[in-house]
């Protein structure tokens, strides 16, 4: 078998070409509408691939899908397979990858025969340690394309349609917009007003599956350029490592008549910008943090998007002012009371006495670990003693395996001078920090 190497932007952009793989739908249906989970910004939803039910994330910046890290517990046949490596964002190797044909993927009642994906097994690849929720894969460009879909960030909805049937309504809140593509990948056209007040336009990639506001790839020819005032910072995991840029802000952001002000920026540093960039007239991405203040309707067949502000649009912009990255690292054993009973005795007809026994009932579960993967350099957690590897045991007094994920996370995205406590175990020691949220973007 023959090994492939192939340059991948964002986290998995796949450049393979092959034959038309169409989804369609099943019992004569030309719409449908789900529910989806929106984790970090991210829409979560169920698939099914060969008849096992997994979990993807839907991803504009994906071309065939992607799924990882299967493990021997999961009963999922592949066909057609040859060995590829694949290169992508961050501080790393290409990867051994597999490279399966002729599969069929099932959403609903929507189906997908003699599909293509592509399976990554890579351990530091982990999106559901990353995210706290079971993920496998990754899916875009191969579903989208034969349908009109409709997400509603407010609803948690999505509605694919086929185009025939789809009917515009007359909106003069929305605003359309041209779709251009490369490599199975959407792009639009927009503004950036940099801080020095210097408006710039710019070519974005669509990227529904990154978390943050705006990537921009620095390019001092076209005025895209790092602010003196930014810091370095850990802002995404590509299939290669970790992905470090500059943080900042912009003065504002505009897509036609939407003016979005101080959106929150991060730069790419120049070794992600090389792999990332692909087309030359790509100034950066567009990702979940903006894309859910739309209702966004997708329209790959002719070739446009159209955009819908919701409530979400006058959101304040926030990042993670601890400096520190959580993941999930597997489960405790932890035991916990579940009843306490008692039962009175009587010793002596003539003391009158009693005795009260009291029964406690136990149990053992299995609970959620969370350990901090990364701490940034000069951030309030740094400068307090936390390293890498701690193991979180308390969040401000409470155990931490009562929280999802997600949700001791939005603590650090608290408002500026908040105190957070944690208690972590290191080397088999409990140990005390606290830390006040600094927000280095309001300075700027």
């Amino acid at each position: 078998m023959r090994n492939l190497l192939c340059f991948i932007s964002l986290l998995l952009c796949t450049t393979y070409l092959s034959r038309a793989q169409e989804y369609t739908f099943s019992q004569g249906r030309t719409s449908q509408t789900v529910e989806f989970e929106l984790i970090n910004n991210l829409i979560v939803f169920p698939l099914t691939v060969n008849g096992t039910e997994l979990t993807f994330i839907l991803d504009t910046g994906v071309g065939s899908p992607v799924i990882f890290n299967m493990t021997s517990s999961d009963s999922l046949q592949f066909r057609n397979i040859e060995v590829v490596k694949l290169r992508g964002l961050g501080e790393g190797e290409p990867v051994d990858a597999i490279r399966s044909k002729g599969n069929t993927l099932l959403f609903g009642d929507i189906i997908g025969k003699h599909q293509d994906l592509f399976i990554i097994y890579n351990e530091k690849l982990d999106l559901s340690g990353k995210l706290g929720v079971s993920v496998n894969g990754i899916i875009g460009y191969d579903i989208l394309k034969d349908f009109v879909v409709s997400i509603n960030y407010l609803s948690r909805k999505i509605t694919f349609t086929n185009p025939a049937d789809y009917s515009y309504k007359r909106c003069k809140s929305c605003e359309t917009f041209d779709l251009h593509f490369y490599k199975k990948k959407p792009f639009i056209n927009a503004e950036i007003e940099n801080l020095d007040n210097s408006i710039v336009p710019v070519q974005l990639l669509i990227d529904s599956g990154g978390t943050d506001s705006l990537w921009l790839f620095e390019d001092d020819e076209k005025n895209v350029s790092i602010p003196e005032n930014s810091f370095e910072d850990f802002i995404g995991e590509g299939i290669s490592g970790g992905i470090f840029g500059m943080r900042s802000k912009l003065n504002a952001f505009r897509l036609k008549s939407f003016l979005i002000p101080k959106p929150n920026v991060a730069y790419l540093d120049s070794v992600s910008s090389a792999y990332a960039k692909g087309l030359s007239t790509r100034n950066g991405s567009l990702g979940g943090n903006i894309l859910k203040r739309f209702k966004v309707i997708l329209d790959y067949p002719n070739k446009k998007v159209t955009l819908k502000k919701n409530r979400n649009f006058s959101e304040p912009f926030s990042y993670n002012m601890s400096g520190i990255e959580l993941i999930h690292a597997g489960t405790t054993l932890v035991k916990e009371l579940n009843s306490t009973r008692f039962s009175l005795e009587n010793e002596s007809s003539v003391s009158n006495s009693s005795t009260i026994t009291l029964n406690y009932m136990y149990s053992f579960n299995l609970k959620p670990l969370y350990k901090i993967a990364y701490v940034r350099k000069d951030s309030p957690s740094d400068k307090c003693g936390l390293m890498v590897g701690d193991i979180l045991v308390k969040v401000n007094g409470k155990y931490a395996y009562n929280y999802q994920l997600k949700d001791i996370v939005q603590k650090f995205y608290g408002s500026e001078e908040k105190w957070v406590r944690l208690t972590i175990e290191r080397d088999g020691r409990e140990l005390d920090y606290s830390f006040k949220l600094k927000n280095l973007l309001e300075m700027f």
